[in-house]
């Protein structure tokens, strides 16, 4: 499988050199040549098949060859050690829990095979890698610790000081060893300005070996395509459930696109909703056709706080620059603070489940895209991007009463952060990572 730049200036690459470098060097996204298809008879032999199969046969589409399928698997099953439980809230309504992983974040499942995948990679090519992070919280984390002891890498996590949570903040500083925090004194879009900055740096490239690990990484990206492909089969084999449509909670539009590649390779998926927060640029898109993205505006659900969506290069690029086409499958829906509030107590009220701001926005998007008659009885599933306890503050000022904490990370807040406070201006991004070898 051969890759190429979404800016089409640079030469097509390998699966290897795509995830090595992470941005391609005309500041492009890696995308693949072509999206591999699973024949209606592919899939049907996955009937039955547990998660780590799937994963496996998806990966192998788009990797096979560049590892063999005996250490592929090896990675997979060291990934994907966790469930990925389908929770059914009415009849047609169901929540894909996606925080089941280490840091209770859906970001586990692409950091993770990310981090095997660049370790095998680096090992290869006897490198040291450096893997530069933007991140508006649990990107940061999860990478941190999916990377955390693999040889031949270290990390370096930008985070937006003061815009995420207590404990999402306490996950990025904490992990040590070859993890490294840098708190920066802006907002999410200013710690991405400066990762694509770093990358197309001639001078700082020519001594350091840098990766992403942000979606903007096609191998980040990928794996996330392995529970829409698990949650379309189980849906039809647990509860007759077929072309279900999608809600997810978008920020970066790394998880959409994902989806976007779950349905071109074939998988039963009849319509995504992008559900996003106030940082509404893409929802504008679909509706209007003008990309007019905005300064970032501070949310609850924090994570999905960018005005200016990396992924959103690839979705054009998929739908060849036309937002009619793009209409066609996914919906743009954007809600706000208020209404988060009220569908986290509405979804607790009503079926006795405790809803992160981000599932809720999620939530309240699918709610809103029933409310016309053609769309109300569709089979529909929420992605839950992270633990409700991972944002305290927020569920328990809408609930009013206290919810638990899971046991790992409450031993996490009592560790003592560790971060170096930095400008917004790239130059101090630049220091820090010359001096690292120093």
């Amino acid at each position: 499988m051969i890759y190429f730049s979404t800016n089409k200036s640079s030469i097509p690459v390998s699966i290897k050199k795509a995830t090595l470098e992470g941005l391609a060097p005309d500041g492009g996204l890696y995308i693949p040549a072509e999206i591999p298809r699973f024949s209606p008879e592919e899939i049907t032999l996955l009937d039955g098949a547990s998660f780590n199969n799937i994963a496996f046969a998806i990966a192998n589409k788009f990797i096979g060859g560049a590892i063999p399928p005996d250490q592929l698997s090896d990675i997979i099953d060291n990934c994907y050690t966790f469930d990925t439980p389908i929770v059914q809230l009415d009849r047609n309504t169901f929540v894909e829990e996606l925080f089941c992983g280490p840091t209770l974040a859906f970001k586990d499942y692409g950091a993770r095979f990310l981090a095997r995948l660049t370790g095998y990679f680096a090992a290869e090519e006897q490198k040291l890698i450096t893997v530069l992070v933007a991140t508006s919280g649990d990107t940061g984390s999860a990478v941190a610790y999916g990377f955390q002891g693999i040889a031949n890498t270290r990390v370096v996590l930008l985070y937006p000081s003061g815009k995420v949570s207590r404990l999402q903040e306490q996950q990025l500083t904490t992990a040590g060893g070859n993890v490294h925090a840098l708190e920066v004194q802006g907002d999410f879009d200013d710690c991405q300005r400066m990762v694509k900055q770093a990358f197309v740096d001639p001078d700082l490239n020519k001594s350091l070996t840098l990766t992403s690990a942000n979606s903007i990484n096609i191998s980040r990206l990928i794996p996330q395509s392995f529970y829409y492909a698990w949650a379309t089969l189980q849906l039809k084999e647990r509860y007759d459930c077929h072309d279900p449509l999608f809600s997810v909670p978008s920020g970066n539009y790394g998880n959409l696109t994902a989806g976007v590649l779950a349905k071109r390779m074939g998988f039963p998926i009849g319509h995504f909703i992008a559900a996003s927060n106030a940082n509404d640029s893409v929802t504008r898109y679909i509706d209007e056709g003008r990309y007019d993205p905005h300064p970032t505006i501070t949310t609850l659900s924090t994570a999905m706080d960018v005005g200016n969506p990396s992924n959103f290069a690839r979705l054009r690029y998929f739908y060849h620059n036309d937002h009619t086409s793009m209409g066609q499958d996914i919906t743009g829906i954007a809600i706000s603070d208020e209404e988060t509030v009220a569908a986290i107590r509405s979804a607790h009220e009503r079926f006795g489940y405790i809803m992160d701001p981000h599932t809720a926005v999620a939530f309240r998007a699918l709610e809103r895209f029933r409310s016309s008659a053609i769309h109300g009885e569709k089979p529909g599933i929420l992605l839950s991007t992270a633990h409700p306890a991972k944002f305290l503050e927020a569920i328990e000022s809408a609930l009013g009463k206290e919810i638990g904490i899971p046991s790992n990370l409450q031993e996490l807040m009592g560790k003592k952060k560790c971060a170096t406070l930095i400008s917004s201006e790239y130059k101090e991004l630049a220091s820090f990572l010359n001096g690292l070898d120093q």
